[in-house]
């Protein structure tokens, strides 16, 4: 397999920490990968093959200007790599905006698809995560985009989590087919028609509801990613709160610090089995090649998951399945 392209300046902890995740993969995974970025900055990077790149684009910086202006970033280089066949994917936890504009940019769109979108896996407890869809690459959308979402989540489900015939519901206010606003009952008439189903392996389960998300209820979750945005960190800011509470509820007194300490091998599985690092990033659906959108704060040990699930998305051939289900019937 062609390397993992890893843009190692993105992030608020790199290039340090997505070096440390890198060398891991490589090296205890066996996974082929190269960084890019600037070589004088990554500090130990052992025999790790780098693509040079002389300028980062910022957290903060506009994304559409950047990838366009600074043509020798290392997101950009890391998309072209992928483009000219000397990576297999990228994995990113730079600007998540730049991530998409130069995958998009360099890689181009998959013929059948109008605007990609973000996949999420959120965690469901003891069960395969739901993947959520746009997760905010498209903060407006049109109805027929999310029958877009809808192939492109069931085929990314099945191709990850292996769900032969994935459940793919609607993100709405209510259960019943007329409930939510204007938008969202005329995705519901388009998500309703047979052939999209039929092409994406999938099964339609109309509306689902906000509280749906962490259950297995469904598979797959689609919206508009504004919305799918909100309940990522919403979803988010939720657990942080509640595994807090929970921290300090434990440290009260004697007889619930010695709870603590029975209860800690399972909280430390709880509290691993619910944090972002475990899932390895969102996908970027849509484009010709295998994109991975980490956090932020990513860790070394969420790099590694990250360049991993790339791995695996190259294998299966997850772009190719896609391609096929979006191809005009």
């Amino acid at each position: 397999m062609l390397p993992i392209a890893v843009d190692a300046m993105g992030g608020d902890r790199a290039p340090g920490e997505i070096v440390a995740g890198a060398r891991h993969a490589a090296e205890e995974l066996g996974i082929p990968v190269v960084l890019v970025g600037r070589p004088d900055e990554m500090g130990g990077t052992g025999d790790l093959p780098i693509i040079e790149a002389s300028e980062v684009i910022a957290m903060d910086a506009e994304p559409g200007t950047s990838v366009r202006r600074m043509k020798d970033s290392s997101l950009v280089r890391a998309a072209e790599a992928v483009r000219d066949g000397h990576a297999s994917a990228m994995v990113s936890a730079g600007n998540t905006g730049a991530t998409m504009a130069s995958a998009l940019l360099r890689m181009g769109r998959i013929k059948g698809i109008s605007r990609p979108a973000i996949a999420t896996p959120i965690p469901v407890p003891g069960s395969t995560p739901t993947t959520l869809l746009d997760a905010g690459a498209n903060a407006e959308c049109r109805p027929e985009w999310l029958v877009e979402f809808a192939q492109m989540g069931a085929v990314y489900a099945r191709d990850r989590f292996g769900i032969e015939a994935p459940r793919v519901g609607l993100l709405s206010i209510g259960e019943e087919a007329g409930k939510g606003s204007p938008f969202v009952k005329e995705c519901w008439e388009h998500l309703s028609r047979p052939e999209w189903v039929t092409s994406a392996g999938a099964e339609w389960i109309g509306n689902v509801e906000g509280r749906d998300v962490m259950t297995n209820e469904v598979d797959v979750i689609v919206t508009d990613g504004f919305t799918g945005n909100v309940v990522l960190k919403t979803l988010e800011g939720a657990m942080q709160a509640l595994i807090g509470r929970l921290l300090v509820a434990i440290d009260t007194d004697d007889v619930t610090r010695e709870a603590g300490d029975t209860l800690a091998p399972a909280l430390d599985e709880m509290v691993s089995e619910l944090h972002p690092d475990s899932v390895g990033g969102a996908l970027l659906l849509g484009v010709k090649g295998v994109c991975v959108i980490s956090h932020g704060s990513s860790s070394a040990g969420a790099m590694t998951n990250a360049i991993k699930v790339a791995a695996e998305m190259v294998k299966v051939d997850m772009v190719g399945h896609l391609t096929t289900a979006a191809a005009p019937q």
